[in-house]
């Protein structure tokens, strides 16, 4: 999973939103519990912000330079498929800067 490391140079912001107690953002949470210290100690400046709201619909924004942003619906995916939304989307950063 190299792709962890390229979040600071290919991404300016990564966001997440879910709610705090709807069984649809549970997979976000989770992902955000097991994932967020290591993705903050290989990216230690890079901004992961995370946001909390009563019902709102799970989701992921990147922000890339320029301000372009792209964001994804987390309903219905599982960890590992959040996993992978954000490896593409560290993908279209890189792509972004070519």
């Amino acid at each position: 999973m190299a792709w962890r490391g390229q979040l600071s140079r290919n991404l300016k912001e990564l966001r997440l939103l879910f709610c705090q107690t709807s069984p649809a953002s549970a997979p976000a949470r989770s992902f955000v519990e097991k994932n967020y210290t290591d993705l903050k100690k290989q990216n230690p400046k890079f901004p992961i912000l995370i946001r909390e709201c009563r019902g709102v619909e799970p989701q992921l924004w990147a922000r890339y330079d320029m301000g372009v942003e792209r964001g994804i619906r987390l309903e219905g995916l599982t960890e590992e498929k959040i996993l992978k939304a954000i490896e593409e989307l560290v993908k279209v950063g890189a792509s972004l800067k070519s």
